[in-house]
Parts: C-alpha cells; sequence; structure tokens
C-alpha cells in the first residue's frame, strides 16, 4: 500500500476537471457523516480516523461531535500529506472544494474557513500504525475511541475474508463498548490505479461487510448503498456502502 498519496487524492478526491468521483467519493460519505451525526445517537469525546489515504474531507462533521480526533495511517506518505495540510504547509493539498460541498450540505455558506479550521483544531494526533500487530500502534497504547471512521480501508489490506476479519477485530480493539464504527467502502472491488501502479483490492459485497461486523460483535444501526455514479477505467467498484455499527461485545 506504499502508492504515490498525492497522485492518490488528484485522481480520486480533488476538483480537477477530469476527477469523475466526485459524488462518490466526496459527496457520498460527507452526506451521509453529516446526517448520522447530526441525529446525535453517536457522541463521546474521542474519535480515532483509520482510513487509506490522505484525504480529510470525511472529517468535518465529526470535528462538531467530537472534541479530539485522532488520525493514524499505515504509510509515512500519507501521514506526511495530512501534516502538510495540518501545518499550512507550501504544497499542502488544497480542499476548499470539500469545505464549500459541507457548507452545501449542512444549509450554510459564510462558516467555510471556520469549517476547515475546526477540523485542524480537532485532530491532536497523527499516529503511525503497523497491521502486522495486535495492537496497532505498538508501543504506544491510545484510550479507546468513542468512535472510529475506516473509509476505504479493509479492502486494501486485507486479501481474503479471513484476513479481513483479522483486521476487522484489530479495528474493534480500539473501540469501547457501546461505541461505534463506521466503515466507508467500495463494493465489488478488484484493483485501483494509482498513477501506473495497480493494487489488489479485496473484493466482497454488501452482505459480506453486514455478517462480518455482526460476527464480531456489532449492531448495524444505518446503512447507505449508492450505485457507481461515473465511468473511469482507474477502479472497478459497483457501489459504495456505508455501515454505522455499535459495539456489544
Amino acid at each position: 500500500m506504499d502508492f504515490d498519496s498525492r497522485r492518490n487524492l488528484e485522481h480520486y478526491f480533488s476538483d480537477k476537471e477530469d476527477m469523475v468521483f466526485g459524488e462518490d467519493s466526496l459527496k457520498f460519505p460527507m452526506m451521509n457523516l453529516q446526517y448520522v451525526f447530526s441525529r446525535g445517537f453517536i457522541r463521546g469525546d474521542l474519535l480515532i480516523d483509520l482510513s487509506y489515504s490522505s484525504f480529510i474531507h470525511h472529517l468535518y462533521s465529526a470535528s462538531k461531535v467530537f472534541k479530539d480526533i485522532i488520525v493514524m495511517k499505515v504509510t509515512e506518505k500519507c501521514a506526511m500529506e495530512v501534516r502538510r495540510w495540518l501545518g499550512d504547509r507550501t504544497g499542502a493539498f488544497n480542499w476548499t472544494h470539500t469545505t464549500t460541498a459541507i457548507e452545501e450540505l449542512e444549509g450554510k455558506s459564510d462558516q467555510i474557513k471556520d469549517k476547515e479550521q475546526n477540523l485542524k483544531t480537532s485532530i491532536r494526533q497523527i499516529v503511525m500504525c503497523s497491521l502486522e500487530k495486535e495492537n496497532l500502534t505498538d508501543p504506544l497504547v491510545l484510550p479507546l475511541a468513542d468512535c472510529i471512521i475506516s473509509a476505504w480501508l479493509l479492502e486494501f489490506i486485507s486479501k481474503d475474508q479471513d484476513e479481513y476479519m483479522r483486521n476487522l477485530e484489530k479495528i474493534s480493539n480500539l473501540l469501547k463498548i457501546g461505541g461505534h464504527l463506521i466503515i466507508i467502502g467500495a463494493l465489488n472491488t478488484t484493483f485501483v490505479l494509482v498513477g501506473a501502479e495497480q493494487f489488489h483490492v479485496f473484493k466482497y459485497d454488501e452482505s459480506f461487510v453486514k455478517s462480518a461486523l455482526q460476527k464480531s460483535g456489532f449492531n448495524i444501526d444505518y446503512c447507505a448503498v449508492q450505485r457507481r455514479k461515473n465511468v473511469s477505467d482507474l477502479v472497478d467498484y459497483t457501489h459504495f456502502i456505508f455501515i454505522t455499527a455499535q459495539k456489544e461485545k
């Protein structure tokens, strides 16, 4: 998974004219996150984000609910990209198009600059993690989270169903009993291109991820599925899925 993080952002999350994934990779997660957080059943002090790549737009709504956000990354390139944005450094990726989108979702148009700054204020740490360890952040021990968001990660780090279940358990171990796990994923995907590099993706469907969560001790309380809205040879998913599930054991 050691891909070009900047090229990944440009392909799948930018505002470039040839970026065709806006309805799926940008609007779909922001719309659903804004919805579930506005309902009030997901709350607490600490949210951990453990997601693929180095995007941040999925955390705007979370920063209104959680005072502390810890961002975990599995590659140093992705962590560096987030640090560059967080520190307003030269060459940081421009996320203005997503702050505009979230303000439109929330029915406001005069707080665009505040939206990004509020998120930056909420992010307390950027932590590296190792997928090979049972405690992903070993030797660092993090407090258990009230909520975890994992976007487009499990399918990229898992080779098969058994490995998906093991990785799901490791993520679950970072979450309090009663806390919520939010999974954003791409269904029926087998590959993704980043520049000239092609990466394998574990193919799964809606019934599998629901079953995996239930077997891992979660109760699903919200699910949305959106059919692919674009035409592109960069990736072959058919739908995007958004699930929130409460950890019961």
